[in-house]
């Protein structure tokens, strides 16, 4: 390469004097509004590029350029229908830049002239960064050292970078030597043979919806959970035996919507599953799950329910407050209603039970920086009495059967005897409240 080396600049690269990012752009015109007017709100996909140029005073140097000399660099924003691209000058034109969302691959860049916004999203939040580092000393006016070119039309080649889904369904079409665009927005790799989750898919920020079914993986990581736009997640026959809590209290919360279980072995979820109440979607066939979370009628957006071939005995109480369009729980080892109750009551409570109630019932916040880590399990894991209070370790424990019917529209036959009746657990926390609701339980 000679004189004119690769040069580092953050986390982004200078290219015998050229840098360039991938992103989708928006540019804003800051006049729109004074006309009455409204952006499109959406950005086009573009390739930019800072090059240096030579002052419009100065001769331009020959091909191939020569170091030396303060040399300002522009900003060219190309895209498939431009690749000319539009020019735009930085020294001492940047009136601010708009940062906040960076990590999610998002930034803003304003102009004094012309007076726009220049809107950058779906960028690699690693190579912004870098991008924006360099802009920040163009402004400025620092010489980056790197020669002088002629800019070229960018290559079509360059916008296949935007690939947005990529579909890999055997292990020879696996890519070893290459990272995943970050662009990518759907992501499947099955029968890849994979034990693990590969950590380059982590950094896939834009990610909506990815497939690792059909694969060995036995644990998945907790930064699944940073992958803050992930809506269909599809971990279908693999060899898991847990679905961690992390996961559970991750930003997953606010945007996964499908979830499929299945094939695994996994028998028991924690009870903070239940957190990621905008599952509508949630397969759980073929397990080993010996029971529900018991607070599983929170997840008030659930539409569809399969958890079939497991070995459930009985469903949780809160079941009832399922609304669902499709249940399915065939084959499990649902058990008879036990005749008489389990009683653990105890007169009068411990502080514990006490103490429990009162912080329950009155949304007290609480976590292991405020209490015990062992009592805030406890009171993740407290029972809800038909009354709607709380209770610890001091109740009655009833069960009685539910026609499955009552909570969803589309119901499989849970055996081969026609039956869509199952066994519900249901717990209180005084005997006022079980006599009050014994004729549930007659």
């Amino acid at each position: 390469m000679g004189k004119f080396q690769r040069r580092e600049v953050a986390a982004g690269c200078w290219s015998y004097g050229e840098m360039k990012l991938h992103c989708e752009v928006e540019v804003v015109s800051r006049h729109l509004p004074a006309l009455g007017l409204r952006n499109r709100g959406k950005g086009v996909r573009a390739v930019l590029s800072l090059c240096q140029q030579a002052p419009r005073t100065q001769p331009r140097p020959r091909a191939g350029g020569e170091r030396g000399g303060r040399h300002h660099a522009c900003l060219f924003i190309s895209t498939l229908k431009d690749k000319l691209g539009t020019r735009y000058e930085l020294k001492e034109n940047i009136e601010q830049f708009f940062t906040k969302f960076v990590d999610e691959g998002k930034a803003t860049v304003r102009l004094k002239e012309p007076p726009v916004d220049i809107c950058l999203s779906k960028a690699n939040s690693s190579s912004l960064k870098g991008f924006l580092s360099a802009v920040r000393l163009a402004h400025r006016g620092c010489d980056v050292e790197a020669p002088l070119l002629t800019f070229t039309p960018v290559k079509t080649s360059e916008f296949e970078k935007f690939k947005t889904k990529m579909v890999i369904t055997s292990k020879k079409d696996y890519p070893l030597s290459k990272n995943f665009p970050y662009s990518l927005e759907h992501l499947q790799t099955s029968y890849c043979g994979l034990a693990r989750v590969d950590i380059r898919m982590l950094s896939l920020k834009n990610l909506r919806k990815l497939d690792l079914s059909h694969n060995h993986i036995k644990k998945l990581p907790a930064t699944i959970g940073d992958l803050i736009h992930l809506q269909e997640l599809n971990l279908n026959d693999n060899h898991l035996e847990s679905f961690s809590v992390a996961l559970c209290q991750s930003t997953l919360q606010k945007s996964l919507r499908s979830l499929d279980l299945s094939k695994n072995k996994i028998k028991a979820l924690p009870v903070q599953f239940c957190q990621l109440q905008e599952l509508t979607d949630l397969k759980l066939d073929d397990n080993e799950l010996i029971r529900l979370p018991f607070k599983m009628g929170q997840l008030t957006n659930l539409r569809f329910l399969s958890a079939a071939r497991n070995k459930l005995p009985f469903l949780p109480s809160e079941f009832k407050n399922l609304s669902l369009e499709y249940l399915d729980l065939f084959g499990n080892i649902f058990e008879q209603p036990e005749v008489l109750p389990v009683i653990k009551l105890q007169m009068p409570l411990t502080l514990l039970e006490s103490s429990a109630r009162t912080v329950l019932y009155n949304r007290i916040p609480y976590g292991s920086h405020i209490i015990p880590f062992h009592l805030c399990q406890d009171l993740d894991t407290a029972k809800t009495c038909v009354c709607g209070r709380f209770c610890l370790s001091c109740f009655i424990q009833g069960t009685t059967t539910m026609n499955l019917h009552s909570v969803a529209h589309t119901v499989v036959l849970v055996d081969n005897m026609g039956g869509t009746e199952a066994p519900v657990v249901s717990y209180f926390c005084s005997l006022t409240c079980y006599v009050n609701s014994c004729d549930m339980l007659m």
